[in-house]
């Protein structure tokens, strides 16, 4: 049987941390103000970051901290002042891609672990081995591995050098994330965190010789999405996943909002727990799984690269939608007088039926009984977005629980 895997969950916010480790993380990773690979995702200044390792740290969970950038010269100095910040507040490891980055860090806080980034390349068990040698305890592989692949570097390299694969969330275009395009159209270095996304975007073809004459890719009344790809899902491959040897299944999104993570948390971390108890458990409970999988926003899904190389149904050509089946509403509080503190984050009224999701996987369905602002008044609806309210539900909800609707 292959060691009980850890679930590794993005966190973009504090309150996304603790909404991870409430529903179910081994593990949450985030970003600090500097050198994460995600500039726009809001990221943790040193105080939050203090207090969500402290918060992850009582529940038994760990925390690693981004710093993957691909340094230049002029990035070294304020590395080197970071990881002496970081050193005093202690992350479980640091994920780093850049050579010299990582020397930094092996000098400045040798305690604490490093893990080496997917945006390393790393391909082959020759580059695990190497990384191993430099001091590191677990290597990230490249999105373009095949589940065999895996297999093999397990085979090649010591048993405590672990596994750590992205196994959900977005996929990127580009050689392990190495876009040009965002830099290209908008200056934003994708290789030091200001991805823009470009690979979303419209496109037509222009041959040489008929300047202006825009030709499209694949068109529907919607445009064409030609470097646009499907989402990555392994929620039905777990017995796979282990099988090759991987220690911790990793999921994308440190941009996603708290429901995302929420859903895709609960949803792997009962995958993993009924598939450690029994597979024929594990089997059953397919359906609610990916009925589960599929409440959060996303694009289509695919398997990306695991069972080969993907082919042209892997991307979406015909739209750049969302499919989006519930619309997040808050996360509860404390409770004060039978009524739970929320902070709004989109408009809900008085009599409407909402969703309480738990992090045991029940989804209470609950009638918007009264909605008061913070000084006490009455509302009839929450139209604005990030206010404090206190809201009763008429049923009991816990603190962390989350508030969803189902659109129709």
């Amino acid at each position: 049987m292959a060691r009980y895997p850890e679930l590794l969950i993005p966190a973009s916010s504090l309150e996304v941390l603790k909404t991870a480790v409430i529903f179910g993380a081994d593990a949450v990773y985030i970003g600090g103000e500097a050198f994460g690979l995600r500039a726009k995702a809001k990221n943790f200044s040193m105080e939050e970051m203090k207090e969500g390792i402290a918060f992850a740290h009582e529940h038994d969970v760990k925390v690693y901290v981004t710093a993957n950038i691909l340094a230049h010269n002029d990035d070294l100095e304020g590395v080197r002042a970071y990881f002496e910040e970081l050193k005093e507040i202690g992350p479980d490891a640091l994920i780093i891609a850049d050579p010299g980055v990582f020397e930094i860090a092996k000098e400045i806080c040798p305690d604490i672990e490093r893990h080496i980034s997917t945006q390393a390349n790393n391909t082959n068990y020759g580059t695990y081995n190497f990384w191993y040698r430099q001091g590191a305890s677990r290597v990230v592989s490249a999105r373009e591995l095949s589940l065999e692949e895996i297999k093999e570097i397990r085979a090649h390299i010591p048993k405590e050098l672990e596994i750590e694969t992205f196994v959900h969330g977005a996929m990127c275009i580009s050689y392990s994330g190495r876009c040009l395009l965002s830099n290209y159209f908008t200056g934003r270095d994708a290789n030091r965190g200001a991805c823009t996304h470009p690979c979303r975007w419209k496109y037509a073809v222009v041959e040489e010789k008929r300047p202006g004459e825009y030709l499209p890719v694949y068109e529907n009344e919607r445009g064409t999405y030609i470097f646009n790809s499907k989402d990555l899902c392994m929620i039905e491959h777990i017995p796979e996943i282990l099988d090759a040897g991987i220690d911790s299944l990793k999921i994308e999104g440190r941009m996603k909002t708290a429901l995302y993570v929420a859903t895709v948390a609960r949803t792997y971390r009962k995958a993993i727990d009924d598939y450690q108890k029994d597979p024929k458990l594990y089997e059953k409970n397919m359906p609610w799984y990916l009925e589960q999988i599929s409440n959060c926003t996303y694009r289509q899904f695919t398997t990306g690269f695991f069972f080969g190389k993907p082919d042209e149904t892997t991307q979406i050509y015909d739209s750049n939608t969302y499919v989006k089946e519930y619309t997040y509403l808050g996360i509860i509080g404390k409770e004060k007088d039978g009524m739970y503190r929320i902070e709004q984050r989109n408009k809900f009224s008085v009599g409407e039926e909402i969703e309480i999701m738990k992090p045991n996987g029940d989804n209470l369905v609950a009638t918007v009984k009264r909605i008061l602002d913070e000084e006490g008044n009455e509302q009839g609806s929450a139209p604005h977005p990030k206010q404090v309210l206190y809201v009763d539900l008429g049923v009991k909800a816990d603190k962390f629980d989350i508030l969803r609707r189902k659109e129709e």
